[in-house]
């Protein structure tokens, strides 16, 4: 018994941690790290090098449940308010109505790949028919590109808000199957009311709760995660229970807790992080134990014709005729497209009609394993060359090695930041305190600094040196302005006025003012707004960093906006000998 016990912890240990070593290598050959762990996983199965037998069809959707519920809560921390007021109308579009446009064609041409009954067809497409929220979550934050805060915002918060519509479809079409007698519209939609209502209503109230509870009560630092998780799962299960959709409820908890910061949030984040990883690995890993790879290998060209048609076809569909009502660029939505990651989620779901005893349920169990792989591979791999060749990355910004929140009390709270100085940045040969000379002397103080690893000593005659280390506590509103003094380099300036034009200009200058310094041409009402409000009425919506428009051959771009969405600065790009002479040339 002991020794059975033993072995099971030696191999659930051994596998945790060659994925996690396996990710050095995943890193960089730019390989997804969620199929590191896929491969773990079936390697180590009974077609692969360590021969294990794994079945338990019962053990892996409770895995996949449990670790879906913490990758969602630890999603749901991370997502601000201001993200969701950038994106919760087109993101709620594409959770709903997205996902019905995308199976719908979908579930057309798999009738017709497969050569299966519609219904089948339709749950196929049901099951792959979602983003997922573990493989978004992951691949965008670890893709080393900075993405445009709009597309960054829908994607997280689509890939979050879309699962209880899958699993709706997937119920629904599962009891067409198997009780065609008893399927109804309108009981369909009873249930995707309750699922939805009944999810949201308990994210709301649970959440709340728990960001009371953590505020309030003074706890070990390590039970402040502790009671987070435990609370996010009890909401998922009991919501579960009750007919509602857990995953929108555990997400919506965490958005709600990551929103009411506190003097455990620093310490919440950085445990559920962990977490979240742990999650991830352990259910990819389970997954990739579960699947037989010569099955794949039989039914693969099946699934690439399905994949190619999901990502070429059904999903461009879906997300047009989803942001079509918002201002949304058309390369923002190639982008949005593209990105449609599928996952755990597909897989979970494939197990509900493997475990119900539906008819080929372990075909459509293999095709989307295989979809899943495909995503991964094609999508997931090209994530920041996608982002770069659409133009909806953004440079690189400035920004601290580590931060460290320090709580005074209930309310207040101090910023410690550590920069790592560049060659010939700003910073580079100054003293410590002249980097923050141009700053609130009391809000901005260097209080240590590291060289080759061991402190120095702060003297008067204190010079940076590239590859120091200096610690600062600063208010967060110059968390940032102080980063650019160790990270703007030559490079990155040219790279910036690249992006955003050779000039920055405030907000409240007068339009009339730019027309009359370059001769553009701009009619009486418009010289007489403020640039802020110019750039407003001609785009028409929540602007962004990175958004522009166009005067005549002059570009003006968002450089800087605040969390409301208010325009701070704005860069102005002058067209080149070159590009006005081209496009003189092109009237002639």
């Amino acid at each position: 018994m002991l020794e059975g016990i033993n072995a099971l912890f030696l191999i659930g240990g051994l596998l945790l941690f060659v994925s996690v070593m396996a990710t050095r290598v995943s890193a960089r050959l730019g390989f997804p790290l969620l199929l590191v762990f896929l491969g773990v996983g079936m390697l180590a199965g009974e077609e692969g090098i360590g021969g294990l037998r794994f079945d338990s069809l019962g053990g892996a959707f409770m895995v996949g449940q449990l670790a879906l519920a913490v990758i969602l809560l630890d999603g749901g921390l991370r997502t601000q308010w201001h993200t969701l007021r950038l994106s919760w109308r087109p993101s709620a579009v594409l959770a709903t109505w997205g996902v019905v446009a995308t199976v719908l064609p979908l579930g057309l041409f798999v009738t017709w790949v497969l050569g299966v009954d519609w219904r089948l067809g339709l749950l196929m497409a049901a099951i792959v028919g979602s983003t997922d929220a573990a493989a978004v979550f992951s691949l965008l934050r670890n893709s080393g590109v900075r993405l445009n805060q709009r597309v960054l915002a829908t994607l997280e918060v689509e890939s979050g808000a879309n699962d209880p519509m899958a699993i709706f479809l997937v119920t629904a079409f599962i009891a067409m199957i198997m009780n065609p007698a008893e399927a109804g519209v309108l009981s369909f939609l009873g249930m995707l009311v309750q699922q939805m209502g009944l999810g949201l209503l308990a994210g709301v109230i649970g959440g709340k709760i728990l960001a009371k509870l953590m505020q309030r009560l003074h706890l070990a630092e390590g039970l402040y995660a502790l009671l987070i998780l435990s609370g996010g799962i009890l909401m998922f299960a009991f919501t579960n229970l009750v007919g509602g959709s857990g995953f929108l409820a555990v997400y919506i908890t965490g958005i709600f807790i990551g929103n009411q910061r506190s003097h455990a949030t620093e310490h919440v984040l950085r445990v559920m992080d962990g977490l979240a990883w742990l999650a991830q690995a352990s259910m990819f890993v389970v997954l990739g134990l579960l699947v037989t790879p010569s099955r794949l290998f039989e039914n693969g060209w099946h699934a690439l014709a399905i994949a190619v048609f999901l990502m070429l076809v059904a999903r461009p569909l879906a997300v047009y005729s989803s942001l079509y009502w918002f201002r949304y660029q058309k390369r923002e939505v190639a982008y949005i497209s593209w990105v449609g990651l599928r996952g755990a989620v597909p897989i979970t779901l494939a197990m509900m009609p493997w475990m119900m005893g539906v008819n080929d349920s372990r075909l459509l169990f293999d095709v989307a394993f295989a979809v899943v792989i495909l995503s991964l591979l094609v999508q997931g791999a090209s994530i920041p060359g996608m982002a770069r060749l659409l133009k909806v990355s953004l440079p690189p910004q400035p920004e601290p090695k580590e931060e460290r929140e320090i709580w005074l009390d209930e309310e207040a709270s101090l910023q410690f930041s550590s920069y790592e100085v560049q060659t010939e940045s700003d910073a580079e040969g100054q003293h410590p305190d002249a980097v923050a000379a141009g700053l609130d002397a009391v809000a901005v103080r260097c209080f240590a600094l590291m060289r080759q690893r061991t402190p120095e000593p702060l003297t008067p005659e204190t010079c940076l040196q590239a590859g120091d280390i200096a610690w600062y506590f600063a208010t967060p509103e110059y968390v940032e302005k102080l980063a650019e003094q160790f990270y703007q380099t030559a490079n990155a300036t040219r790279t910036s006025q690249h992006f955003f034009g050779e000039f920055v200009l405030p907000p409240d200058a007068l339009a009339g003012d730019l027309a009359d310094a370059y001769g553009l041409v701009l009619s009486a009402e418009e010289r007489d707004l403020s640039l802020r409000h110019l750039f407003k009425t001609r785009f028409e919506g929540m602007p962004v960093e990175g958004d522009r428009i166009f005067i005549g051959e002059f570009e003006l771009t968002v450089k800087e906006t605040n969390d409301d969405g208010r325009i701070e600065w704005l860069g102005l790009k002058v067209p080149t000998k070159k590009v006005a002479t081209k496009k003189q040339d092109d009237a002639k």
